[in-house]
């Protein structure tokens, strides 16, 4: 890819509003809604936004380590990771990213599926 993503669709800016968007679709979730009962949102979306930045080839990394100690306390479960998957693929549709783009984000998002997922969650 010659332009990263993260240029391509306009930088921290564009991402902030997707990430927005993004969990008033997670908070609406029957799936995963109450995951977030008592979570500092504008801690996380910044934290989000840094994330799906970097995955976008913005100037920001997360090492598998840092992903593995932030979700091991939340016994998340496939369908929970496939539902968050189905929302950010959504959020990215509606603003604008290319199929291509979309399927470039999403690979990225499952490689880190072990990482995110508790030990011996089937």
């Amino acid at each position: 890819m010659s332009k990263a993503l993260f240029d391509k669709y306009g930088g921290f800016k564009s991402v902030s509003r997707i990430v927005m968007a993004f969990y008033d679709k997670v908070l609406d979730s029957d799936q995963i809604g109450d995951y977030f009962d008592e979570i500092d949102m504008p801690k996380l979306i910044d934290h989000q936004t840094k994330f799906i930045s970097a995955l976008l080839g913005g100037p920001v990394s997360y090492s598998d380590e840092r992903l593995r100690r932030a979700h091991a306390s939340l016994q998340l479960t496939h369908e929970d990771f496939d539902e968050v998957s189905r929302l950010l693929q959504e959020s990215l549709a509606e603003h604008g990213f290319e199929p291509q783009d979309i399927k470039i984000v999403i690979s990225e998002i499952e490689a880190r599926r072990s990482s995110i997922l508790s030990a011996g969650v089937v």
